[in-house]
C-alpha cells in the first residue's frame, strides 16, 4: 500500500502549500525569530532591486515593489517550497520591456494576468514535472544571453548618456545608438555607478552576511546628496514612489487585446515556470529538502494574477533571494511572508527618501546581478565539453540576445531533443550470444541436443541474440535491418529482449515485420525475456503466434527452439 501511495500521490499531497506542512510540525516563538530575522535581511536585498529591476524593464520603479509586496507574499503562502522568495525577476527585464514597448503598461498587466492563468493551468494539469525536460545547456544559454542584454540595457545609466531619442530595444539597433551617444558621458555617473559596484563588489567577498547591495545604494545616494552632483534620480523621472498599495483593479480586457498580448503571457509563463523551478531545485539543494514542482506552480499562477490586479510586473521565484533567505537561517515560508510585510513598511515609511537615489547606482546593482546570473563556468564546461553541447547553448545564446527569448529556448530544446535521439539511437545494441542454454542438463546428453555452453557455430539452424537499450524510433530501422539480416540464415532465431526497458510503436513495428517475414520463410521466431509493458506493446501491433513465440527466458527460449527442430527432424523422417 505504501508504494502505490508513494507512485500516485493525490490531489492534497500535491498541492497542500508548505506553509501548512511547516505549521502541522510545530512552529514556536524560535523559529518565528528565524523567519523574522531571514525575511528582514532578504526584504533589505529585495527593495533596490525590485525598484531596479521594474526601472530597466520600462516602468516605474513602484511597480516592482507592487510585485515584490503582493506576488512575494502570495507565493510564500501557498507555495510548494519551504524557502522560495517570490518577487520581480531580473530575468523577466527583456520580456517585459518588449511587451511595454509594443503594447504599453495595461497590456503588460493584462499578459501578467494571462500568464497567472496559464500557470494554473499547469500545475493544475501536472505538467511542473516536465519543466526538467529542458536540456541543462538550454538553461545556461538562455540564462547567459539574458544577462547580456540586461547588462547592455544599463550602460546608458550607468555612464549618464543623453540620448537624442529613445533608446531601441534589440541588442543590434541599441549598440550603435550608445556608441553614438559616447560623446555625453556624465562623469559623475559613471563615478557614482563605479562606487556602487565596487562597494558590493567588497561587501560580496569580506562581509557576505551585510547586505551590500543597500549599502552601495544608501552610500551613492548619500554621496550624490553630500556632493550636490546633478544626475538623474528616481524622483526627477518619475516622481515620488506612492507610499501604498493602490486599489486592486482588472486590467482593460478586449478579445483583440487578449490575443494581441498572448504570445507574450505565454513568454512569461514559461519563463516564470523554467525560473521559479530552477530556483526551488536551488533552494532544495542547499536546504536537503524537496519542494512539490505543481504546487509551487499553482503558487506562481495565484501572484501573478494578484500583481496583475495590483499594478505589478511578472512575478516568479528568485535565486538571489531564495539563496539569501536559506544562508539566512529561514526556517519556513513565513520568512517569505515576512520579507513582504517589510518591504510594504519599507514603502510607507521610506517612499519619499527613494526619490532621491541615482539612476546609475541601480545600473550598477543590476550590471552586478547580470555578472552573477550568467554562469560563466558553466558555460564555458558546455562549450569544452562536446560539439553537441556547445551548439546547444552558443544557439541558445545568441538567439536570445540576437532575436528572442522565445526562440532561442525552442530551438535550443529542439536541437536538444536531436542530439538526444541519436545519442539514444547509438546507445542500443545487437549482439550475438556464445552460448545456447537448455532447460533440462539432462538434455545435453541427447544426441544431436544443443547441449548448455556448446558453441552455436557449430549449430547453424539456431541463433541467439540479444538487444539492449530503449527500441524506439530513432534505432528502429538500425535494429530491423541487421535482425532480418541474421534471421534468414537460421531455422529458429531467439531474441533476447531483457534487455530493452522500453519499446515504441515504430520498435513494435520493426519487430512485427521481422515476425512476419520470418514466419513466410519458415523460420521460428522466439522473443524471451521481454517485460511486461514490451511484450504488451508488441502483442498490441500484431506481433503473437503464429508469427512469434514467446518465452519466460532465454533456457525457456531454448527449449521451444530444441522442441521445434527435433519435430521437424521427426517429420523428415
Amino acid at each position: 500500500m505504501r508504494s502505490q501511495k508513494a507512485s500516485n500521490p493525490t490531489f492534497g499531497e500535491l498541492f497542500t502549500p508548505k506553509l501548512l506542512t511547516v505549521l502541522r510540525e510545530g512552529y514556536g516563538a524560535r523559529q518565528l525569530r528565524a523567519d523574522f530575522v531571514a525575511g528582514l535581511t532578504v526584504a533589505i536585498v529585495a527593495l533596490p532591486l525590485s525598484m531596479a529591476i521594474a526601472i530597466a524593464s520600462g516602468t516605474g520603479p513602484e511597480r516592482g515593489l507592487y510585485a515584490a509586496i503582493v506576488g512575494g507574499f502570495l507565493v510564500s503562502l501557498l507555495g510548494g517550497s519551504r524557502f522560495q522568495v517570490g518577487g520581480p525577476a531580473g530575468a523577466f527585464i527583456v520580456l517585459v520591456a518588449a511587451t511595454v514597448a509594443r503594447h504599453g503598461v495595461e497590456g503588460m498587466l493584462l499578459a501578467t494576468f494571462l500568464s497567472g492563468l496559464i500557470l494554473l493551468a499547469i500545475g493544475y494539469l501536472r505538467l511542473g514535472t516536465y519543466i526538467k525536460f529542458i536540456p541543462y545547456p538550454v538553461t545556461v544559454g538562455f540564462t547567459a544571453g539574458i544577462a547580456v542584454i540586461i547588462f547592455a540595457s544599463q550602460i546608458k545609466d550607468f555612464l549618464g548618456l543623453v540620448m537624442g531619442g529613445v533608446e531601441p530595444g534589440p541588442l543590434v539597433e541599441k549598440l550603435p545608438f550608445l556608441y553614438a551617444a559616447l560623446p555625453s558621458v556624465t562623469t559623475e555617473a559613471v563615478a557614482i555607478g563605479v562606487v556602487t559596484l565596487a562597494t558590493i563588489v567588497l561587501f560580496r567577498t569580506f562581509a557576505p552576511r551585510i547586505p551590500g547591495m543597500l549599502v552601495a545604494v544608501l552610500l551613492a545616494t548619500l554621496l550624490a546628496l553630500a556632493l550636490g552632483l546633478g544626475i538623474e534620480t528616481i524622483g526627477s523621472k518619475f516622481g515620488e514612489i506612492p507610499r501604498s498599495l493602490p486599489a486592486p483593479a482588472m486590467p482593460s480586457l478586449s478579445a483583440a487585446k487578449i490575443v494581441a498580448v498572448f504570445p507574450d503571457a505565454m513568454s512569461f509563463a514559461l519563463l516564470g515556470a523554467i525560473e521559479s523551478l530552477l530556483s526551488a531545485v536551488v533552494a532544495d539543494g542547499m536546504s536537503g529538502r524537496r519542494h512539490r514542482s505543481n504546487c509551487e506552480l499553482v503558487a506562481q499562477g495565484y501572484a501573478n494574477l494578484a500583481s496583475a490586479l495590483f499594478g505589478g510586473l511578472p512575478v516568479a521565484g528568485t535565486i538571489a533571494r531564495t539563496a539569501t533567505n536559506v544562508r539566512s537561517g529561514a526556517h519556513g515560508p513565513v520568512s517569505g511572508m515576512l520579507h513582504s510585510v517589510f518591504l510594504l513598511g519599507f514603502m510607507i515609511v521610506a517612499a519619499p527618501l527613494a526619490s532621491y537615489i541615482p539612476l546609475a547606482a541601480l545600473a550598477g546593482v543590476l550590471i552586478h546581478v547580470s555578472w552573477n546570473m550568467a554562469e560563466k563556468t558553466a558555460f564555458g564546461q558546455l562549450v569544452k565539453s562536446s560539439r553537441e553541447d556547445a551548439l546547444i547553448v552558443l544557439s541558445t545564446f545568441v538567439l536570445t540576445i540576437f532575436v528572442d527569448l522565445a526562440t532561442g529556448i525552442l530551438v535550443g530544446f529542439a536541437i536538444g531533443s536531436v542530439v538526444f535521439i541519436n545519442r539514444m539511437a547509438g546507445s542500443i545494441s545487437v549482439e550475438a550470444a556464445s552460448y545456447l542454454p537448455i532447460a533440462d542438463q539432462a538434455d545435453s546428453d541427447r544426441k544431436g541436443a544443443i547441449g548448455f555452453g556448446e558453441n552455436l557455430v557449430h549449430n547453424k539452424d539456431i541463433a541467439v541474440y540479444k538487444i539492449s537499450g530503449a527500441f524506439f524510433f530513432g534505432a528502429a530501422s538500425t535494429v530491423s535491418a541487421v535482425m532480418e539480416r541474421i534471421a534468414d540464415q537460421h531455422k529458429a532465431f531467439i531474441v533476447d529482449i531483457s534487455g530493452v526497458p522500453f519499446l515504441d510503436s515504430s520498435g513494435a513495428n520493426a519487430m512485427e515485420v521481422l515476425a512476419r517475414r520470418t514466419h513466410k520463410r519458415h523460420v521460428m521466431l522466439i522473443l524471451a525475456g521481454g517485460n511486461e509493458s514490451v511484450v504488451k506493446t508488441l502483442r498490441a501491433h500484431g506481433v503473437r503466434t503464429p508469427v512469434a513465440h514467446y518465452a519466460g527466458d532465454i533456457k525457456h527460449g531454448a527449449e521451444i527452439a530444441r522442441r521445434h527442430l527435433h519435430s521437424h527432424k521427426d517429420q523428415r523422417h
